[in-house]
């Protein structure tokens, strides 16, 4: 009885020892075993099912304007509104005549401009008139006429103040002469003034008060020192106009 179990034990132990000895030669020839060269690309797959839709994405930058599109059809016509209420008579007299009255105020102002301008250029005045240098040569006599379809005349210096303010106008205007409103022969041969009245109380005579009946050397320029002297009354030159200080007087000075 005893031998007999000895010997299944001797036989366990055999076994177990075998199989020991198969575990760590499988462990030795594991460590030992190299890896195997990279195997070739093997062949796609099939193509897969589509994926879900993923969530919107933010919106993108705003794009240039387009071009206009065709015109389009005429619509159709709307309804008829209602009926107004009558209209008056016009009154076109009453409005002629106001269109007409500033017709005259548009004339009015245009000469005014005028005026304005000639005063910036260098009008000179005095308390109770203007006096402006008209540089378009002309005769005596026509000057004579250009100053009064100007609403004025020709200066007529009456006092040693208008005298000297001319005779600087002159000066400063860089003229040697112009044609002043005096003649040296009129009514039974005294000097007399372009409205007429007798020379008096002030005289600017460059030699000696002429005297005798009137000729075509009868008129009268005033030299840029003040001095009066006698001219030939169809020669042509520049000469001063006056004006009265009123609103009639600067509307027609141009």
């Amino acid at each position: 009885m005893k031998h007999h179990d000895f010997s299944r034990r001797l036989l366990v132990l055999s076994v177990l020892s075998t199989i020991f000895d198969s575990l760590n030669a499988v462990e030795v020839c594991s460590n030992t075993i190299l890896p195997g060269s990279k195997g070739d690309l093997g062949e796609g797959g099939d193509e897969g099912d589509q994926g879900r839709l993923g969530k919107t994405g933010p919106p993108g930058l705003r794009g240039l304007t387009g071009e206009l599109g065709d015109k389009g059809e005429v619509g159709r016509m709307g309804k008829m509104g209602s009926a107004g209420d009558k209209g008056t008579t016009c009154d076109c007299g009453r409005y002629r005549k106001v269109i007409g009255q500033m017709d005259v105020n548009v004339r009015k102002l245009k000469n005014a401009v005028k005026f304005v301008k000639n005063v910036i250029l260098g009008i000179k005045e005095t308390e109770e008139k203007f006096y402006l240098i008209v540089k378009e040569a002309r005769k005596y006599r026509e000057a004579l006429i250009n100053c009064k379809l100007r609403g004025g005349m020709l200066a007529m210096p009456k006092t040693t103040d208008t005298n000297t303010l001319i005779a600087d106008y002159v000066t400063q205007a860089g003229l040697t002469q112009v044609f002043i409103g005096l003649q040296a022969g009129q009514n039974g041969g005294g000097p007399v003034y372009a409205d007429l009245t007798p020379v008096r109380n002030y005289t600017a005579w460059g030699l000696e008060e002429p005297s005798g009946a009137p000729s075509n050397t009868s008129c009268v320029k005033m030299v840029s020192t003040g001095t009066w002297n006698q001219v030939e009354c169809d020669i042509t030159m520049y000469y001063v106009c006056e004006f009265k200080k009123s609103r009639r007087g600067l509307a027609a000075v141009l």
